[in-house]
Order: structure tokens, then sequence, then C-alpha cells
């Protein structure tokens, strides 16, 4: 698809500058910490900047992927260098830059230990997870998917809390397992692709899935499905995302709400949907129940939490359960209000641990009982707090409101009982949010340490600057978001559409209504 930025390969400059970011340290001594924070920070920055540069090449009323790159990698497998972006992932993308640049800016106070390292770490995880979202080889993004577990592993492994190394082996066996299953699938597409064409292929451009029996997308579906709900993660997956939560360090927190949880619901919009609809049509209600249980199990556990950041990890099984629920209805209204979604639990949940580390910091404790009044000691943390808090919940004029009324609306387009669940859910979110605010910015200083608390200081305001002012602007115009996403997810809705007409020897008393 032609752009602005004609031949230039900027999606592998996004991918793998930070990678020779950081391949570049490894020739810097260990004692130069200053020169670590802050040439991480420069590269991720540089990086934030370039991905902007995708704004001004895409071609909004386009479905078709763009600045698409593809090279021959392994010939004799049919895998190929094969990356590109459409409007599913253009935001996405967007979204990891700006999170990984907030998240090394967020370290500079807070490891003193194996900094060189830790900022080697999070610049290959910041190319891992850039090549999963850009990857459209299986091969090629199945190595990535792989490829970033282990820089997370080892963030949460060393630079984690008490329990980092059972938080660290959980995190990687979880996912590992997951992979594969993923992996399965993809090995049984790629020979069933050379079945019918008599070509190896790992291209996901290539495969042709319309006309899969309807046992195999069945069983295709859930190889990709259980690696993807791990992931997400997707109750009853979930057990080892507060551990991961509690015990990574606040840099590894952000980066695993903002960004890797995403990864899941990702390759659910961007694999399972479009690749199996039938199977998707047929397993949509099983979907979407789990998606509410989780919306109302993680709210509930969330509401008897102690520890602020593990009361933040639950509101994310809550929070990605909306965003199930939406891609799972089947309707653009649903769809596009989870992508959005997907956006905004980035930014508000990223800010939300992002606050509880700048809380850590001063005082070493995160149990809410050791606060209370905070908003005398800290005016300029408490305004922040405030606006997070409220975009969290979906407060009108910000951007979880967004996100989550189109969710809602999709959600009754489907089904009345879906949309009221879902609603429940919401109020549940707002009990358990307020009250944990309540809790530890009003009443009376009752700790002579919170008495000397310090506010933010500049470099804290820059970290939070930028997500505020995105969370208003999704809020009050999210019309540059939604135009760009709409095609994509059109095209889905038209793929899963056509599916119900195919011939997949689909076993007669089934029914394929798309929309109830």
């Amino acid at each position: 698809m032609p752009n602005s930025l004609g031949n230039f390969p900027i999606l592998s400059v996004l991918t793998f500058l930070p990678a020779l970011g950081a391949l570049a340290f490894l020739a810097v001594p260990r004692n130069r910490e200053s020169f670590f924070r802050q040439g991480a920070f420069a590269v991720s920055l540089l990086n934030f900047l370039i991905s902007l540069l995708l704004l001004k090449g895409f071609i909004p009323s386009s479905a078709e992927m763009q600045f698409v790159e593809w090279r021959q990698w392994i010939p004799g497998l049919g895998a190929s260098y094969h990356l590109g972006l459409d409007g599913i992932t253009l935001f996405l993308v967007l979204l990891t830059t700006l999170i990984s640049m907030i998240a090394i800016l967020s370290s500079f106070s807070a490891i003193n230990k194996k900094v060189k390292e830790y900022y080697i770490s999070l610049l290959f995880l910041e190319t891992g997870m850039i090549g999963v979202f850009l990857s459209l080889d299986m091969l090629l993004f199945y190595f990535f998917w792989e490829a970033m577990l282990i820089p997370m592993y080892f963030l949460i492994g060393i630079w984690g809390h008490e329990r980092r190394i059972y938080a660290a082996v959980k995190f990687i066996l979880y996912t590992m397992a997951g992979s594969a299953f993923m992996l399965v699938g993809i090995l049984v597409m790629y020979f069933y692709h050379y079945h019918l064409t008599g070509a190896f292929s790992f291209d996901l451009l290539s495969w042709n899935t319309m006309e899969l029996p309807f046992k195999l997308q069945f069983w295709l579906f859930l190889a990709f499905f259980v690696a993807f709900a791990i992931k997400v993660p997707l109750f009853p997956f979930h057990t080892w995302l507060p551990d991961a939560h509690v015990e990574a360090p606040t840099a590894g927190s952000v980066i695993l709400a903002g960004v890797l949880l995403k990864m899941g619901t990702y390759g659910l919009l961007r694999f399972c949907i479009p690749l199996f609809p039938v199977a998707t049509l047929q397993l949509l209600p099983y979907v979407c129940t789990l998606a509410l249980i989780g919306i109302i199990y993680g709210g509930l556990v969330a509401m008897v939490q102690p520890d602020m950041k593990k009361l933040v990890a639950y509101s994310s099984v809550a929070h990605l359960g909306y965003v199930v629920l939406g891609l799972f209805v089947l309707n653009p209204q649903g769809m596009v209000g989870g992508l959005l979604q997907m956006v905004n639990h980035g930014l508000s949940t990223g800010a939300l641990f992002l606050m509880v580390g700048m809380l850590y910091e001063r005082r070493h404790t995160r149990l809410i009982e050791d606060f209370g009044g905070i908003a005398k000691v800290m005016p300029a943390y408490f305004a922040f707090f405030l606006i997070v808090t409220l975009s969290s919940i979906g407060l009108p004029m910000l951007n979880g409101f967004v996100g989550e009324f189109n969710i809602i609306l999709g959600a009754f387009s489907y089904s009345v009982l879906y949309g009221v669940i879902a609603n429940f859910g919401i109020i549940i979110a707002a009990v358990y949010m307020l009250w944990m605010f309540q809790r530890v910015m009003f009443g009376e200083v009752t700790r002579e340490e919170n008495k000397i608390l310090k506010d933010l200081n500049l470099r804290e305001y820059l970290v939070l600057i930028p997500l505020v002012i995105l969370m208003f602007w999704i809020g009050i115009y999210p019309k540059p978001f939604i135009s760009r996403m709409e095609p994509s997810i059109n095209k889905i809705i038209s793929r899963c559409q056509a599916g119900t007409t195919v011939d997949c020897q689909i076993p007669s008393g089934i029914s394929m209504e798309l929309n109830k």
C-alpha cells in the first residue's frame, strides 16, 4: 500500500532501533549508570518520535496493510520477513513506544542495582513488543512473541520485590504453556496450506481459512484462543497476573499493563476472529460469558484488596474483560470500542501503576491503611491521581468513557443481558476505585512519615502529563482514533459474515446467525 513515506523502512527501524541501542550498551562500562539512564531514554524518545511519522503516512480510509516490508527469511520453510500495519495496529504501536519511553523515564530513581542490565532488558523488550504487533509472518510473529518473554522474566525476577522469583517463574510457565498450543495451531495451518496449494508458507495474508472444515476450525480456534486468553488474561487464566504485577518493578508493571496484556486481545482480534469465523460465531456466547465473569469477578476481588498495586492488578482483569466482550459481540460499536479500550487501558492503568510506584518510592509500602490525608501533603499528586482514577472508571470527558460506552452499546445490540451485566461492572469499578482513592487521599494524616512526603518533582510531571493529555483528548475528541480503526474493524466483520456463507462442513443444527 503506497504512503507518503515512500520506501523508508519505518517499521524495521521502529522494531530494531531499541535492540540496537541495547547492543551498543554492551560495550559501555557498567559503572556509568547515568549514561544508561539517559541513553535508554534517548533511544526510546527517538523511537517514539519516529513512530509519530506513522500518523503522517497512514491512510485513514484504507483497511489494507500499509508500510509493508517483505523479504525472504527462510526460503526452505516458506518463512518471510513480512511487516505491515493497519488501523488495528497503528495505535497499539504508538502506545508501545510511548509507554516504553515513560517506563524508562520513571525508573531513573527507582533502580539502583544492575542498572546496565535493567535498561538493556527494557530496550530488548520494546523490540519484542513492537515486533509482535507488526509481524505478518506467523513464524516471525511467534519468534517475537517468545522473545519478549525473556526480558520481562528478568525484569520481574531480578528487579522485583520479595516474591519475585515465584512470580517470574509463574509468569513464564503460564505464557509458554499457552505458546505451545499456539505453535501447534500454527504448524497445523502451515501443513494444511501446503495440502491445499502445494507450497509451504507462514505468511498470514496467504492463508485461506474460509473453507476449513468446521471441526478443524474449532480446534485451531481453541489452540490460538488458549494462548491469547492466558496473555489477556481472561478468566480463569488470570492467576499469574496479580503476582507478576505486584512483584514487578514499577516500570515492569507499567509495561505489563500498558502493552503486554494487549497482545492477548490483539491476537484474538488479528488471528482468532478473522482466521476462524465459523468457530468464532459458534463459541461466541462462551467467550462472552468468560469475559462477563472476569468483569464481575475482577471487580469484586479488587474491592477487598489491602494493597493498592494488587487492587489495580485485579482491575485489569475486569477492564480486559470489557475488551474481550467488545471484540466478540462482532458489531462495529463493540469491536471499535474494544480496540479503543485497549489503548485507554494502557493509558489509565499504566498511569495508576506509575502513581502507586511514586508513593512506594517515598514510603516503601503499598498498603492502603498506611496512608490517609495525602491530598493535604501532596496536592499536585492528588490532582493527577484524581484524573487517572476518574479515567479508569469511565467518567465522561475522559478516555475510559468512550471505550466502555461503545462496548456496552455493542453488547446491548447483541444481547440485553450482556449489556446489563457489563453495565453493572462499571458500578463495581466505581466502588473499588473511589473507595481506594478516598482512603488514601482524604482524612487526617495520622502517620508522621506521611507528613513529610514531597510532592511531584519535574521528572514525575513529565511522566504523567502526556498520559493525562491523551486521556482528555480521547475523551473529548476521539474521532481521529476511531476513524482510523473503523475500516480494519469493518473488514473483519465482513469476513465473519462471509464465513457464514461458505461450505465448511458445518454440523446440522448449528445456527450461523451473526447478530441476534
